[in-house]
C-alpha cells in the first residue's frame, strides 16, 4: 500500500524524495547531486530577483513589478529547504499510516481508503494541470513579446554581460526552467501537505466504520483507541513539522495577490496583463487549498462524535462505554490545523486573507 503515489512522484522530480529502488552508492550519489542542482537554479533565480531590487529598481512601479516573482520564488525556495529539512518527519507520517492500528485491512476499510486517497491524488493532478497551464502560457507569451526584443521574462540582476546572443539565451532558458521547477514545488509541497490532511480524514472514517462493527468484535475496541490516538498525534505532527510553511504561504500569498492587483489596475488589457491574472489564478488556488482541506480536518473531527452515537452503545457492557466516553471527550475538541500558532486553516481565514489583500492594495494605491 502506497500513500499519496502521484504527489511523491512529483517530490522525486523536484529532487527531495529519492526513489526507493535507487539503493546503490552511484544512484544515491546522482541523485544528490541532482538535488543540489535543483537548490542551485531555483536559489539562484531567487537572488537575481533580490539583487535587482536593491540594485537597479528605483521607482514603485519596478520594485511591484519585481515582488510579483520575487515573492513567490522565495516561498519556492523555503519550501524546496523545508521538504529536504523534514524527510525523517514525512517518512514517520506515512509509517504511521501504513502501520496498525491506522491501516486499513477489511475489504470495506480498504474502499475507505483508496476513495479519499485516489480523490486527493486527482484533486492534486489538477492542481498540478493549472500550474503546468500557467507556466506553459507565460513560456509562450514571453516568446512572442519579450524574447524577439532581446529582453528577459523577469527583472534581473545579472554580474555580467549578456548582449551576446548564446549568453542571453542560456539566461532567458535559465528562468524559464526555474519558473517551471518553481511551480512543481509548490504543487508537491502543497499536495503533500493536503494528501495528509485529507488522510486524517480518511482514518476518523475508517475508525467510524470500526466502531460500528464493535457489537461482533468486541476485541477491536482497544485497536480503536489505539488509533483514535494515533490520529490525534498524527495531526499534531503535520501541524508541527508544515506551520511555519503554511504561514509564510499565506503571508507571500496575501502580498502578492496584493501587488499583482495594483499591477492589473496600471495598465490596459495585454499579453502581461493575461499573464498576471494566471498567475495571481494560481496564488489564489494556493491559499484556497490549504483553507478548505483544514476546514475538512476540523468538521470531520467535529462529526465524529455523531459516528459514536449510532452505534448501539446501550448495549454494550460498561468496560465498552467507559472506553467510547473517554473518546467521546477527547472528540469535543476538534483537531485545528493552525499558521502562527493562533490563525485556523478554514474557510473564515481564506475571506480574511481576501480582505486584507484588498486593504493592502487600496493602501498601496493610495501612496
Amino acid at each position: 500500500m502506497q500513500v499519496l503515489e502521484f504527489t511523491f512522484k512529483v517530490l522525486t522530480i523536484c529532487g527531495c524524495w529519492r526513489p526507493e529502488s535507487w539503493t546503490s552508492k552511484y544512484k544515491r550519489i546522482i541523485y544528490r547531486v541532482y538535488t543540489v542542482l535543483i537548490i542551485l537554479l531555483v536559489n539562484s533565480f531567487t537572488l537575481s530577483q533580490f539583487m535587482d531590487i536593491i540594485l537597479i529598481a528605483d521607482n514603485p512601479d519596478d520594485v511591484s513589478d519585481n515582488f510579483c516573482i520575487l515573492l513567490p520564488m522565495f516561498i519556492s525556495c523555503y519550501k524546496l529547504l523545508s521538504l529536504l529539512a523534514n524527510h525523517k518527519r514525512i517518512v514517520k507520517l506515512t509509517n504511521i499510516l501504513t502501520k496498525e492500528p491506522c491501516k486499513p485491512s477489511k475489504p470495506n476499510e480498504m474502499k475507505i481508503y483508496y476513495k479519499f486517497d485516489k480523490g486527493i491524488q486527482l484533486n492534486t493532478f489538477h492542481y498540478a494541470a493549472l500550474g503546468l497551464v500557467t507556466c506553459i502560457s507565460i513560456t509562450f507569451i514571453s516568446l512572442l513579446t519579450d524574447f524577439g526584443e532581446r529582453k528577459l521574462t523577469y527583472r534581473a540582476w545579472v554580474p555580467f554581460d549578456y548582449s551576446s546572443t548564446i549568453v542571453f539565451c542560456m539566461l532567458y532558458a535559465h528562468q524559464l526552467i526555474c519558473l517551471n521547477m518553481a511551480a512543481l514545488l509548490n504543487v508537491a509541497c502543497d499536495g503533500l501537505i493536503c494528501g495528509l490532511l485529507v488522510h486524517i480524514c480518511c482514518q476518523f472514517e475508517i475508525l467510524a466504520y470500526r466502531l460500528r462493527k464493535i457489537m461482533l468484535y468486541s476485541n477491536t475496541l482497544r485497536n480503536c483507541v489505539r488509533q483514535h490516538c494515533k490520529i490525534f498525534r498524527f495531526a499534531v505532527i503535520v501541524n508541527a513539522t508544515f506551520r511555519m510553511v503554511i504561514t509564510t504561504q499565506l503571508l507571500i500569498s496575501m502580498l502578492v495577490v496584493c501587488f499583482n492587483l495594483y499591477q492589473l489596475t496600471q495598465m490596459g488589457i495585454s499579453a502581461r496583463c493575461i499573464r498576471l491574472a494566471m498567475f495571481m489564478c494560481c496564488m489564489l488556488t494556493q491559499i484556497f487549498v490549504y483553507c478548505w482541506y483544514g476546514n475538512e480536518v476540523k468538521l470531520k473531527s467535529r462529526q465524529f462524535i455523531d459516528s459514536i452515537f449510532q452505534i448501539e452503545w446501550l448495549e454494550m457492557d460498561t468496560h465498552l462505554k467507559k472506553s467510547l466516553i473517554i473518546i467521546m471527550k477527547r472528540t469535543t475538541m476538534p483537531i485545528e490545523i493552525t499558521s502562527a500558532y493562533t490563525i485556523s486553516m478554514n474557510l473564515d481565514s481564506f475571506m480574511g486573507i481576501l480582505k486584507t489583500s484588498y486593504s493592502a492594495y487600496n493602501l498601496l494605491k493610495q501612496m
